[in-house]
């Protein structure tokens, strides 16, 4: 059988690494920003089971969610008014935020976040 190759080690923040022999870290959240409220009590609630059971969280959730059932769905509140609301969601409970981008011009406004 082949050598697989070495995986890496990538620090998230100060306190979470992902590969190389890390411990399991979770990355959850709502599919789609609804609104400031939603999130921050979706993130609040993760963030009690995570400090609960010991596993490190990554929240995650789109601005945009441009892969959705329907053409008719929420796609969620767009690039400015979600990444605020990211923004919001890291400064209140001290977890690191993942979301999609879908232009390389996207890349720059999520990565203040």
């Amino acid at each position: 059988m082949p050598d697989r190759p070495k995986v890496e080690r990538v620090l998230i923040g100060a306190d979470i690494a992902i590969g190389g022999g890390a411990p399991l870290a979770v990355i959850a959240g709502p599919c789609v920003v609804e609104s400031l409220e939603h999130a921050l009590r979706m993130s609040s609630a993760l963030r009690r089971i995570s400090d609960e059971i010991g596993v490190p969280l990554i929240y995650k959730s789109s601005y945009d969610k441009a892969n959705r059932t329907s053409g008719a769905s929420f796609r969620g509140p767009g690039l400015r008014k979600g990444l605020e609301i990211l923004a919001h969601v890291k400064g209140e409970t001290g977890l690191p935020i993942l979301t999609d981008i879908h232009t390389p011009e996207q890349a720059g406004a999520a990565a203040e976040v």
